[in-house]
């Protein structure tokens, strides 16, 4: 069974208006599956054949105008000779839709839009299933411990694999394939030692030189390979709310995975009974929820990743969703029983903003909905609202 992709109808609607439209994401995210659904009539053409990449080599400009009737190119960037032919070739017909462009090294595809395409082309980003996706899908989960475990990357719903042996061999197809590119990366096996102490520290404060020092690496080296993870869809860094209020807050970013499963098996946990007694399972399910808000982002197309904030006295707000309608606090709880103290970051955000108190949200480990004096309270498998709302919001 096929599961419909929130970013369909903004990718159907930006082909009848941009020439070249780009769908990047991490492996295995669906973008093949996605193209292959919205464009059943073009060609489909991956460049990871070393046939159709020798063509493409060799002769860019006769191999492009081949393909008359539109073109999914996948793995694009494995050919960079392609875009500047790609640019001729839209600036002549300027025909809508001509070209997909598909990739999961997103730093080199990206790289070169940027130079050659920039004003031709929609971009668009795909993450593995969403919250919201596969709630409306035959596979939704009852059990937040499966859940997390299992993460959201399609071949685990559509092919059924099992999550831990996948994730191993992904971690290691990523490595090998992707990370071996990069002239950034000469080391390998120190690469994936720096992977698995990130997962160590999702849902912290990022301190660069701690995790240099402890992978031993240079600083230097360390933010490049933060680059390349980001740039990968396998991390990203939560900023900081800039607002001081006229306190000390804190300047550093908060590092979080974007799939709790590849989280999970970064951490080596092997089965969903091992993680509910991680001592990490908090900060796994705030990486869960806080990559889900993430998500819906993408979907409103809006930039960025959201906000965060906490003053030096350890008071803090997981999560700041900015809507029309002003700041929205979430608060964010693994715990499965609601209680008072749950509330402490809704409160001090209140007193501080003046903001009223009951505009706040607090998502947690159980699976009920409250409105309580101090916010609204959302479980986990019932926090579409939350999430409808925040994509379909005018957010700046």
């Amino acid at each position: 069974m096929i599961i419909s992709r929130d970013i369909g109808k903004r990718v159907l609607d930006r082909s009848r208006k941009y020439p070249v439209l780009s769908i990047t994401g991490p492996r295995q995210s669906g973008k093949t599956t996605l193209t292959k659904m919205l464009f059943p009539d073009y060609t489909y053409v991956s460049l990871e054949r070393p046939d159709y990449r020798q063509q493409a080599e060799e002769d860019p400009n006769r191999f492009l105008r081949t393909f008359t009737n539109g073109v999914i190119l996948d793995e694009v960037q494995r050919v960079p000779d392609l875009f500047s032919y790609i640019q001729v070739i839209v600036d002549e017909s300027r025909r809508p839709g001509q070209f997909i462009l598909t990739g999961s090294q997103n730093f080199l595809l990206l790289e070169q839009i940027s130079q050659s395409l920039a004003g031709r082309v929609a971009i668009f980003k795909l993450p593995p299933f969403s919250f919201l996706e596969l709630q409306s899908s035959p596979y939704e989960h009852d059990d937040l411990d499966t859940y997390l475990f299992t993460g959201t990357y399609p071949p685990l719903y559509d092919r059924g694999y099992e999550p831990h042996p996948w994730y191993m061999d992904y971690i290691q197809t990523y490595i090998e394939r992707d990370v071996r590119s990069l002239r950034k990366v000469t080391d390998l096996a120190l690469f994936q030692k720096f992977l698995g102490l990130c997962a160590g520290r999702t849902g912290q404060l990022l301190n660069l030189n701690g995790l240099a020092g402890e992978c031993g690496i240079s600083h230097n080296t360390a933010r490049d390979w933060m680059s390349v993870l980001e740039a990968s869809y396998l991390v990203f860094r939560l900023q900081p709310y800039h607002e001081n209020f006229n306190k000390r807050i804190v300047k550093q970013p908060k590092l979080y995975f974007y799939d709790s499963g590849l989280l999970c098996a970064l951490l080596g946990l092997q089965n969903p009974e091992q993680l509910a007694q991680h001592y990490l399972r908090g900060s796994i399910f705030e990486s869960f929820i806080v990559s889900e808000l993430v998500k819906a982002r993408w979907v409103a197309e809006l930039s960025g990743t959201g906000h965060f904030w906490r003053d030096r006295h350890g008071h803090e707000v997981d999560y700041l969703i900015d809507s029309a309608h002003g700041i929205v606090p979430v608060e964010i709880k693994s715990g499965e029983t609601i209680h008072s103290s749950m509330f402490q970051g809704l409160e001090h955000w209140s007193k501080l903003t003046g903001s009223a108190l009951d505009t706040g949200y607090l998502i947690y480990g159980g699976k009920e909905k409250q409105d309580r004096k101090s916010g609204h309270v959302a479980g986990w498998c019932v926090m579409s609202e939350i999430l409808q709302s925040l994509s379909g919001s005018n957010q700046t």
